[in-house]
């Protein structure tokens, strides 16, 4: 379970939401939210503007304890935007279920379409390798996905929409939206099987402390309202109230499990890089 969830700590970090992957420059007039159940991912505003070489740091707490870190890092890549998210367990989790997870993407940044994605797992004792390819002329993705014990390797195509976002740049795309309380949107994310349609509802705000600072927050619920996910869980994002939308918090509910991300830090570029 611990494994299962700590998974969920890439997808937050990159976050997104991810910790999502997440950590868009907005100004005050980015894209409006519609309130329309249709799942598509809209082009972002051209006033949005990735974090260059920024990086998101957050603390994971698993029921109180301390379970680890997960960090997302943007940088341009010749015409794309490369995401790459880290989540590694700490203390008594790693004890119990040791998680090395990369997160590697590719964002064609004008679209917000994932072009491709790569992922190293290393979860108790399974190390797993997949490479993902999206191919929006003939809808499809293509999956190949290595065992580094075994050996063993599969492949598999799936059918996907014009354009799709993946679990970690997907809160890149949340925090390019006008994110007023009351509105929600509903857009399909994948990962290398079946798309998850994903809805986010805009539910108030509130006052939120974390290690960074304290800050004016929007609240946003996520759940994935079709795949095989639907019902199995619920994500809560904290968005500061301002132009960035910075992902502050992230709590999960995923069947008796709880997980908390709180934004310890933001490291800034160094000079020549």
């Amino acid at each position: 379970m611990i494994g299962r969830v700590a998974n969920l700590g890439t997808l937050c970090a990159a976050i997104a939401i991810a910790i999502s992957a997440c950590f868009g420059q907005n100004n005050t007039s980015p894209a409006s939210m519609s309130a329309a159940p249709t799942s598509r991912i809209a082009p972002p505003p051209a006033s949005f503007h990735f974090p260059e070489s920024e990086t998101f740091v957050y603390a994971v707490e698993w029921h109180m304890l301390n379970a680890g870190t997960a960090t997302v890092t943007l940088k341009r890549a010749g015409n794309s935007e490369h995401l790459r998210s880290i989540a590694d367990t700490s203390g008594l989790a790693n004890k119990l279920f040791a998680v090395h997870d990369t997160f590697d993407a590719d964002i064609e940044p004008r679209t917000f379409c994932t072009q491709q994605i790569s992922k190293h797992s290393e979860e108790g004792s399974r190390r797993i390798e997949r490479q993902v390819h999206f191919n929006y002329q003939t809808a499809k993705s293509h999956m190949e996905e290595t065992d580094l014990k075994t050996g063993n390797r599969r492949q598999a195509d799936f059918d996907i929409s014009t354009c799709v976002t993946d679990v970690v740049s997907g809160f890149f795309y949340a925090a390019s939206l006008n994110l007023t309380p009351g509105s929600s949107q509903t857009f399909p994310v994948n990962d290398g099987g079946r798309t998850t349609d994903v809805k986010i509802e805009v539910e108030g705000r509130n006052h939120v402390k974390v290690p960074l600072g304290e800050f004016e927050a929007l609240r946003v619920k996520v759940e994935p309202v079709s795949g095989s996910l639907k019902g199995k869980g619920v994500l809560w994002v904290w968005f500061t109230d301002d132009a960035r939308h910075v992902p502050l918090q992230m709590k999960s509910k995923l069947g008796f499990a709880t997980l908390l991300f709180q934004l310890q830090r933001m490291d800034q570029p160094r000079a020549g890089n």
